[in-house]
């Protein structure tokens, strides 16, 4: 089987090379992709003297920026200084990737745009993972994930009926456009195969939030129809919602014709799928409230346990509503070994979340804690054919 950690160089994508000029999340999280699979990730980070952007994505030795920024190689280099900058350029002169979320203005007056990374190798990929794209009259405009939520429409439709708008959980906006990007990187070095050029990929948050919106926009786009938030039913697939039991609550999920059935018939009820206002799907949706009583009633009396075993057995899909620590104490998720372990040489052993992908001959590398500001900063250099004493000089004159 193949293997991959930080010193084999092995792994599914480890002929690649990747500048990360990213931060925060969106474009981190794209990156992670490239890093768990083998690439040469090397992290760029401007001198702590230099960096602006201090504090933004968590605390370099907590949870957060340590699960983000794993499995890569840090340097510094001062993108402002001239020095700094022709740095960069041979790196990028012998790279496959690189990746930033820059407001699009910033890049063109640092003079990493397109066109000049082009320049210098035409096989390069640029990915810019942006807050409101490129162009248009927002280009410019800060963007975080909270925000893109409630310009999307996600808060919407989130939220207990009544309720008001309410954000997600997670930085779903973040992420998602970190995924997208993923995805768009892949697909170019793909067609560089094939054509022997590398491409400008683009992606922004609020792009990936309104793909992720899904059925949701689906819906406006093909009926203009205005989707509101209907809590913890589905849309449009009734029963499809979270219901109490006597020590708590559980997740069903029974829309189908089938799936109601058979539920009825795990509920105790049977008859209850032929009472007329549930009799097929478009009832049920019309007569929500009444079909969601009706499974409550029966549900109080047994326990969350008792009721997960009951409509297992009877294939109907249903789960409990676990808080984090529930979640890696389930079984099957132990069976998944979705725990990524970590050895650091200040913080000691942890776990992050593990890659949820997995391959048949192919592995995520071992993992590797995020590194800290500038750690391999000469050794990456010296690859790069920078000797000792150029390294020394560009450190003096602040370019390092």
């Amino acid at each position: 089987m193949e293997t991959n950690d930080a010193t084999t160089g092995s792994g599914p994508l480890s002929r690649f090379v990747v500048l990360d000029l990213s931060r925060v999340r969106a474009g981190p999280t794209a990156v992670r992709q490239l890093a768990d699979w083998g690439a040469d990730v090397i992290k760029i980070e401007a001198p702590e003297d230099q960096d602006t952007s201090v504090g933004l994505g968590g605390h370099r030795h907590g949870p957060d920026f340590q699960n983000t920024h794993r499995n890569k190689r840090g340097i510094t280099l001062n993108l402002k200084h001239e020095q700094g900058l022709e740095v960069f350029l041979r790196l990028v002169a012998r790279a496959d990737v690189v990746v930033e979320n820059f407001r699009p203005d910033v890049k063109r007056r640092l003079g990493i745009d397109y066109a000049a990374l082009r320049a210098v190798n035409p096989r390069i990929i640029l990915a810019s993972l942006s807050g409101y794209g490129d162009e248009g009259p927002y280009a410019d405009r800060p963007a975080f994930d909270h925000i893109i939520q409630g310009m999307s429409g996600l808060m919407s439709v989130t939220g207990l009926v009544g309720q008001g708008p309410v954000r997600a959980g997670i930085p779903i906006a973040d992420l998602s456009t970190g995924l997208f990007g993923a995805i768009g990187i892949l697909i170019a070095l793909l067609e560089r195969e094939a054509s022997g050029e590398g491409q400008w990929v683009k992606t922004s948050l609020i792009e990936s939030q309104i793909a992720m919106m899904d059925l949701q926009a689906a819906r406006y786009l093909v009926t203009d129809e205005v989707p509101e938030s209907v809590g913890n039913d589905h849309p449009t697939g009734i029963p499809t919602g979270l219901f109490a039991t006597r020590d708590g609550q559980i997740n069903i999920a029974a829309d189908s014709e089938l799936m109601w059935r058979r539920l009825c018939r795990a509920l105790g009820d049977a008859d209850m799928a032929e009472r007329p206002e549930f009799t097929n799907a478009a009832q049920r949706l019309l007569n929500r409230d009444a079909v969601n009583a009706a499974i409550e009633a029966a549900t109080r009396d047994k326990t969350t346990a008792e009721w997960l075993e009951i409509l297992n057995a009877a294939e109907v899909p249903s789960g409990p509503v676990n808080d984090m620590a529930d979640v890696f104490a389930d079984p099957q998720v132990r069976s998944l070994a979705m725990r990524y372990p970590i050895d650091h040489a200040t913080l000691g052993h942890f776990d992050i979340v593990a890659n949820p992908l997995s391959m048949s001959r192919s592995q995520t590398r071992k993992g590797t804690p995020a590194p800290d500001r500038g750690q391999h900063t000469d050794a990456v250099l010296g690859e790069f054919g920078i000797t000792a004493e150029e390294i020394a000089r560009l450190r003096a004159d602040g370019a390092l």
